[in-house]
């Protein structure tokens, strides 16, 4: 068979995404991102156009870096989660049966067990279509949320992360998949050797269990992680049967793709087993110059000052006080995801004085063009060793996903590079992947 792209969207529980002026636009709907028609509307979108799954990112808090205060990402409207997503994905599992549907929850915050009956009673209920962004989180103020003074440094933050999702894949091994009998005339429901205790000790977490919910169609969700520095790749290596994996030029792109399978290999696992799967902004319409108007438009839209706010957000560091010779790593302490602090500190070095100028302009990277351009770079991308599929980030919601699945996905299905209908049932089949330990 030949080999297939993967499709993922990128949601959040709000107008905005990663494009600051895209909830501007006036194709955005903006009057409903508090209902669950909008999320049910999305999903059924995406399971039509056979896309894996979706994940919505997210954050335990309000951004209150930039400037000492959440004043910008209010007043501007950066990207918010106005609601939990463990709340809204059984909504949208409620209206789907093949969809892959992902929440983003933090490994530094919560324990365990807590995890682990979450999200294995969502993998229950949808039949086998859940998956776990694993983050470990990279900010002070979520967790000061939790009653902590500062964020842990980035070892510790994986050390704990390693720590919880093998008491997880434990937690979820609790009863053997054959353990009911269900059986009226002999009384007998269950049976208890075939139900276990967890037992997980570590140096970060313990816990007993067993859990009291058994195992999914797809035995317990599929994991997600999208960390590019070492440390994130090496756990990545490890676990991940999906990473989210930032957009950049073509050479470091493969070979980000090529370390992050050798370290898999390295782990005792197949390259196979993970599907790496790169950030995708994409504007599209029916010509090449369509889709630059509308580019220029959505990208007029956005406020030189959320722009920072965003590179504040992703980094840690509050750049509307970075002056041009004080180090970013030391600004930002502990905080900040990788790829984030790598742009700035690039940005920083070569552009020393206009620093600022150029942080309010930045936007996400994005493909813009015809159905045929875009599917054309997507395939260049796929076929070149670059990635095993795509993460589309929108710009504005719901056209940009809407846009995508009309027009491009048909296009890829032509050509051969993407399903024209499911063949199973979990998201784990329509992956291929077998899950790290």
């Amino acid at each position: 068979m030949t080999r297939q792209m993967h499709l993922f969207a990128y949601l959040k529980t709000g107008p905005t995404a990663l494009h600051a002026g895209g909830w501007r636009h006036p194709d955005a709907v903006l009057d409903d991102f508090l209902e669950p028609g909008r999320y049910q509307a999305i999903a059924r979108t995406l399971e039509q156009a056979c896309f894996d799954g979706c994940f919505f990112a997210d954050l335990q808090g309000l951004y209150d870096i930039h400037g000492g205060g959440f004043d910008t990402y209010v007043r501007r409207g950066g990207q918010i989660s106005f609601l939990d997503p463990m709340v809204v994905l059984p909504v949208m599992a409620a209206v789907t049966s093949r969809l892959g549907l992902g929440a983003t929850l933090s490994t530094s915050f919560l324990h365990p067990y807590h995890l682990a009956r979450a999200l294995l009673s969502m993998d229950v209920l949808s039949k086998g279509r859940m998956a776990w962004n694993i983050v470990t989180s990279a900010t002070d103020l979520e967790a000061r949320n939790y009653g902590m003074d500062e964020i842990a440094d980035k070892a510790a933050r994986y050390e704990r992360a390693d720590e919880v999702v093998e008491a997880c894949m434990k937690l979820w091994k609790s009863w053997d998949k054959d353990a009911f009998t269900l059986d009226k005339e002999s009384g007998l429901f269950a049976d208890p050797a075939k139900v276990h205790y967890a037992n997980y000790e570590g140096r970060y977490v313990r816990t007993r269990g067993p859990l009291s919910i058994p195992q999914s169609a797809q035995g317990h969700p599929v994991l997600m992680q999208a960390g590019s520095s070492p440390r994130g790749i090496q756990f990545a290596a490890r676990w991940a049967e999906i990473v989210f994996a930032p957009d950049a030029a073509d050479d470091k792109m493969q070979e980000n793709y090529r370390t992050l399978k050798q370290g898999i290999v390295a782990a005792d696992r197949s390259p196979d087993d993970c599907a790496l799967c790169v950030q995708t902004t994409c504007i599209v319409a029916e010509t090449d110059s369509m889709a630059q108007e509308r580019a220029d438009y959505v990208n007029a839209l956005a406020t030189e000052e959320l722009n920072m706010a965003t590179v504040s957000a992703n980094s840690g560091v509050d750049v509307s006080r970075l002056a041009g010779s004080e180090s970013v790593a030391d600004l930002a302490k502990n905080q900040g995801i990788h790829e984030a602090l790598s742009m700035l500190e690039t940005v920083q070095r070569e552009r020393g004085a206009a620093l600022r100028q150029t942080l309010e302009r930045r936007l996400p990277n994005m493909i813009v063009g015809s159905y045929k351009t875009v599917a054309d770079r997507l395939e260049a991308m796929f076929t070149s060793g670059c990635c095993d599929g795509f993460v589309l980030t929108p710009v504005m919601f719901p056209g940009s996903h809407e846009s995508f699945c009309r027009m491009v996905v048909p296009e890829l299905q032509r050509r051969g590079l993407f399903r024209t209908h499911y063949t199973g049932t979990t998201l784990r089949e329509h992956l291929g992947t077998t899950p790290g330990r």
